[in-house]
């Protein structure tokens, strides 16, 4: 177990729903990492080298981002719908539109990951909480199809080295599922694949390492955890936040895990809506570029 003696603050902005961590080696110096606030309707990127944070106020809630593989910006995920974003000095522009699923009146989008074939993946959940109205959505190429529903909150898809296991959660549930993945992208063999209770909290935004450990943030539970392939419990890192929203791995060595987190509903917490950084002895995976 890891206190927070070791995790370092980052940044202390008070995002209100930090989320959609995503590392960009290309970008400043010693690269960059890239962040939203939901609720504040915020993009924030935090520079590596210099360790400074900027953030850009957006028109419509930004729930993720995701790199294209032609290298002109990002797929991103607003509230709404999906579309083509780039982001300069000057800060971020929409410059075109996707194929965006049609969701029930009070939904929106909610996490995505690209797998090692560069689809999309990503999910749905009612804003009032209702549920059972959050879908799992893959986008390959052009090509959008609805690939499970039930979800009350459909969060944190992580897609395992081999690329043949999709990770994917219902935060509400308190469930972590697996999938299989095929070559083809179908998913089979739907299992529960750990189950958060009590004091753990829910799970909320996940990632992979190059080992193939799943590392999931605890919303409600102030930790992440790093869980084996075989769901055994082998590594906690303890945060002084307890709204733990998502994590990814960053650095120019792939070996630093940021973490984000939410400051909504915890006026009490000082560092709650931080962002934080943890060299936990495993390096990650680059983050696949989704191939438009």
């Amino acid at each position: 177990m890891v206190d927070g003696s070791t995790i370092q603050c980052v940044w202390s902005g008070r995002a209100q729903l930090g989320e959609g961590p995503l590392w960009c080696p290309e970008r400043g110096e010693a690269g960059q990492l890239l962040f939203v606030d939901i609720l504040g309707r915020t993009l924030h990127v935090h520079d590596f080298a210099s360790g400074r944070t900027l953030g850009w106020a957006l028109d419509e809630s930004c729930c993720w981002l995701a790199p294209r593989a032609d290298g002109d910006g990002f797929i991103a995920g607003l509230a709404s719908r999906l579309v083509h974003l780039r982001l300069d000095e000057g800060g971020p522009r929409i410059v075109g539109e996707w194929t965006t699923p049609d969701e029930p009146t009070g939904n929106r989008f909610n996490d995505a990951a690209v797998d090692t074939r560069g689809r999309l993946w990503f999910g749905s959940m009612s804003e009032n909480g209702e549920r059972g109205r959050g879908a799992l959505y893959r986008l390959a190429g052009e090509e959008l199809k609805r690939v499970d529903d039930g979800y009350g909150v459909a969060n944190g898809p992580a897609v395992s080295p081999d690329g043949r296991t999709l990770y994917h959660s219902d935060t509400a549930s308190g469930i972590v599922y697996a999938f299989d993945l095929s070559a083809e992208g179908e998913l089979t063999g739907k299992r529960e694949h750990l189950r958060f209770r009590g004091t753990q909290g829910y799970p909320d935004g996940m990632t992979c390492d190059a080992e193939g450990g799943l590392w999931v943030a605890h919303w409600g539970g102030g930790r992440v955890s790093r869980f084996l392939p075989d769901g055994m419990l082998d590594e906690t890192l303890i945060l002084p936040a307890s709204r733990v929203t998502s994590c990814a791995f960053g650095g120019p060595e792939l070996d630093q895990l940021f973490i984000t987190t939410a400051a909504d509903g915890r006026d009490e917490e000082a560092l709650a809506g931080s962002l934080f950084c943890v060299a936990p002895g495993v390096r990650g995976l680059s983050s696949p570029a989704f191939k438009a």
